[in-house]
């Protein structure tokens, strides 16, 4: 679903400076002596070059870059990838490359410069890839093991719905498409042709039945159906756009796929089972956040505590 993917750009978003402070960096000479073992995390060792490109990381995102900073990151990527290889549920190299390019041109960089700079800063590209793998793998992973564990039970519903007077809340639902105007990963420079497309597309949009045959009149756009979403449901970076939307199509945004905005086939208020609980999730999730609760996601958590208490990680 739209925005499972977005992944690397929120997670990194603190680096989005490093390209610019990275210029400024003087050649790093990292030149490690011989590499020590540091830690071995189910046997996997990790070394004090590990460790080293670590804390350059983490000075790039302005961020406690001593050694125990480190290696406490690294023993929880390790633990990651490990499972992700176990599971079999790793992102592609050409899905790494093409976040990759993606993030250098967000600083306006090639991916040759980008890859200079890191080498500069004492990161280097394989480091700074291994960590875009695990950011991208990872929440396929939780996703995938937890799925809707978090559902409200009957009893759970009627009690809510009794606190709000016997009322089952009321939320909009909306059946929405995605149109999708391609870029290649190749051919970046062209995102602002194409959203130029894509701009002047909306106000020709013929309404959702006849949305493929409009898409076919163009170059390499494609439509998805995206179905039945009610508002709660709706993905962070889509929902102003959405509930902000005049006519029927929303505003356009870059994403990774290209330059996309999505149709709004119709809309209405909806009362059932499934939109009371999502709206009751929705003012527990607002709650929390008002009370410092832990992070959202709370089964990655509890996911990474149980491959610790598995794990043998021995520090040397």
């Amino acid at each position: 679903m739209i925005g499972a993917k977005n992944t690397v750009r929120t997670m990194i978003a603190g680096l989005a400076f490093a390209a610019v402070a990275g210029l400024a960096l003087p050649e790093a000479n990292m030149a490690y002596a011989a590499s020590e073992v540091r830690v071995v995390v189910n046997g996997t060792a990790l070394t004090s070059g590990d460790v080293a490109k670590r804390q350059a990381f983490l000075r790039l995102q302005r961020q406690k870059a001593d050694a125990k900073a480190a290696e406490d990151q690294l023993i929880e990527q390790t633990l990651k990838q490990q499972e992700i290889a176990r599971v079999r549920m790793s992102v592609s190299k050409d899905d790494v490359d093409a976040s990759f390019a993606r993030f250098a041109s967000g600083n306006k960089l090639t991916p040759a410069q980008m890859t200079q700079i890191l080498s500069q800063a004492g990161v280097g590209v394989d480091h700074f890839k291994a960590f875009i793998a695990v950011q991208m793998s990872w929440p396929r992973l939780v996703n995938a093991r937890y799925g809707n564990s978090n559902r409200m039970s009957n009893a759970d519903l009627v009690a809510r719905m009794m606190e709000n007077n016997k009322q089952k809340p009321e939320t909009t639902e909306y059946i929405l498409q995605q149109m999708i105007f391609v870029v290649p990963a190749s051919k970046k420079g062209i995102v602002g042709k194409r959203k130029s497309e894509a701009e002047a597309s909306r106000s020709k949009y013929p309404g959702c039945e006849q949305a493929k045959v409009f898409a076919a009149t163009m170059r390499d756009v494609s439509v998805r159906d995206l179905g039945r979403l009610l508002a709660p449901e709706l993905p962070a970076e889509w929902k102003p756009l959405v509930e902000q939307a005049k006519g029927n199509t929303t505003a356009t945004r870059v994403t990774d796929k290209g330059v996309e905005y999505l149709a709004i086939c119709s809309q209405r208020q909806v009362s059932d089972d499934q939109a009371a609980e999502m709206v009751f999730r929705e003012e527990d999730l607002n709650k929390a956040k008002g009370k410092n609760a832990p992070p959202e996601n709370a089964n990655s958590t509890k996911y990474l505590d149980e491959l610790r208490k598995k794990a043998q990680i021995v520090r040397r």
